[in-house]
């Protein structure tokens, strides 16, 4: 088990976290950072968005040991700190979209490693919702999951979709997939936007923390996505909504001002959702766990209640 940086001053965690090299089945190097809990009712797996890493999931931690939970969180290839696959390291990007549950197989392997107590809990934000849809249908243990805005679809304009596939599509077909998106842009999105104008959250002290953690450590930064990331991405979202709910336990935030996601591919999956609940939060944005303490202080107390139930 090799270590890895963790940027603890940054973090905003519990004491007691740690990081460390993971190698996937596929021969890339992720980074998985934990904390730990005394007599731990079971462990929380945090399954990050797009552009996100390990410490920017310090508070829920911190609020997840306080309720007697171990956690353990990832940066997915591509991001973070893990490997990233272009020269342009500032494009996001995967292979296909089945590369990342190489990744999920090396989070349980570690997990294991480091006898973190079950039951195992799944905590899925926004990209990490699709990858952990996947992950459950294949089988991922876990005794109930909480979506924070799951990207089971985007939220783009009538008239952009069929565009985004054509361009993907050809991209894949002539061999300029791995370039930035049209439109995009390399920078990370809260270095380059204000809060006035921020589509994540409502809290200004919130942002602050966004906007030190990428001054203080630019490495673990991301701007838009390739265009191969794109197409997987599409082509998973339609893969997985042809696809029924799976059986396990399950609550969904969605936000009123949600603006990333889709929320109508939200609503469809949850309506259909064996043992599932979706909280629609008035006001709520893209980051429910990263938003002022009125309105993620209940989503907090809701999520553990909810594991509570099922298990822990």
């Amino acid at each position: 088990m090799v270590d890895a940086p963790f940027f603890h001053e940054i973090a905003h965690g519990p004491e007691g976290g740690a990081a460390h090299w993971l190698t996937t089945a596929d021969g890339l190097r992720i980074r998985a950072g934990h904390w730990p809990c005394e007599t731990a009712k079971g462990t929380v797996l945090i399954f990050p968005g797009r552009t996100e890493f390990i410490e920017k999931y310090g508070q829920l931690a911190r609020d997840l040991q306080g309720h007697g939970y171990a956690s353990l969180a990832v940066d997915w290839r591509g991001q973070g700190i893990a490997d990233r696959m272009l020269p342009d390291r500032m494009i996001g990007h995967v292979g296909q979209f089945a590369d990342y549950q190489h990744d999920v197989a090396a989070i349980i392997g570690h997990a294991e490693a480091l006898n973190l107590p079950r039951p195992y809990f799944l905590i899925a934000h926004s990209m990490g919702g699709c990858i952990g849809l996947r992950a459950l249908h294949n089988g991922l243990d876990v005794a109930a999951v909480m979506f924070s805005a799951p990207m089971w679809g985007v939220e783009m304009a009538p008239l952009v979709r069929p565009g985004a596939w054509v361009t993907s599509s050809l991209a894949m077909k002539l061999g300029f997939a791995d370039r930035l998106t049209p439109g995009q842009s390399t920078e990370s999105y809260v270095l380059r936007e204000d809060f006035e104008k921020n589509t994540l959250t409502n809290d200004p002290a919130q942002w602050d923390i966004f906007k030190d953690q990428m001054t203080a450590h630019p490495e673990l930064g991301l701007g838009g996505p390739s265009l191969r990331w794109v197409h997987s991405s599409l082509s998973e979202m339609l893969a997985l909504s042809r696809m029924p709910s799976p059986d396990v336990p399950c609550l969904t935030y969605l936000g009123t001002r949600e603006a990333i996601v889709h929320p109508g591919r939200i609503r469809d999956r949850m309506a259909k959702w064996p043992n599932g609940t979706l909280r629609v939060i008035e006001g709520g944005l893209h980051e429910m766990l990263m938003d002022a303490p009125a309105m993620r202080d209940p989503v907090i107390a809701e999520t553990v209640a909810h594991f509570a139930a099922h298990g822990g």
